[in-house]
């Protein structure tokens, strides 16, 4: 069976607005370009879809924008290339490599799961909330930022029961944000 890992940024006070952490900069940039590459496929709800999509979507012309360094360029080619699933019940059609969940999004995702292949990975703030409801989620991994946002949305707000983690491994970066992975904790009766 294939393990979803969920990963985000997120603040010291839990926000995880995508704009509330540190600048990436090329040892973010690395590690994420290594998460992506790790999975399988991703798997977005709409707004994470069509954000990363505006982001990170190759251009027609064929040539990365002059902003990207190569730490961008490499993560922007993994996920362009990336296999993608989305959860939409808004979105008609999607492209990009991507196939819209249709039906339940639990019955979808662990459609997935049992899948062949290695790891899933889903991104964003609202499905991730919906997966770890549904006890879908085999891993978190939070890159957590030395940054106090004071406000935005935060982790995993309005989780139905209490889900207790165990960690897997940790990961510090230079300008000080802490890569940490958990996996739920069995417990044993």
């Amino acid at each position: 069976m294939r393990t979803l890992r969920y990963s985000i940024n997120v603040t010291l006070d839990g926000c995880c607005h995508h704009d509330a952490g540190l600048p990436p900069d090329d040892e973010s940039m690395r590690y994420w370009t290594e998460e992506m590459e790790r999975a399988d496929a991703l798997v977005f709800g709409r707004v994470t879809y069509e954000m990363m999509e505006s982001a990170w979507r190759r251009p027609a012309s064929g040539e990365w924008p002059g902003w990207m360094g190569g730490a961008e360029v490499a993560f922007a080619e993994a996920i362009d290339g990336a296999r993608k699933y989305v959860v939409s019940a808004t979105l008609d059609k999607v492209d990009w490599n991507a196939e819209l969940l249709e039906g339940d999004v639990g019955t979808a995702v662990q459609r997935l799961k049992e899948e062949p292949g290695e790891d899933l990975w889903v991104g964003g703030v609202r499905l991730p909330l919906a997966l770890a409801d549904r006890g879908l989620i085999d891993e978190y991994e939070f890159v957590v930022h030395p940054v106090l946002a004071g406000s935005g949305p935060t982790l995993l707000s309005g989780l139905r029961a209490r889900i207790e983690l165990e960690p897997v491994a940790r990961r510090e970066f230079g300008s000080g944000a802490v890569a940490v992975r958990y996996r739920p904790r069995v417990t044993r009766a």
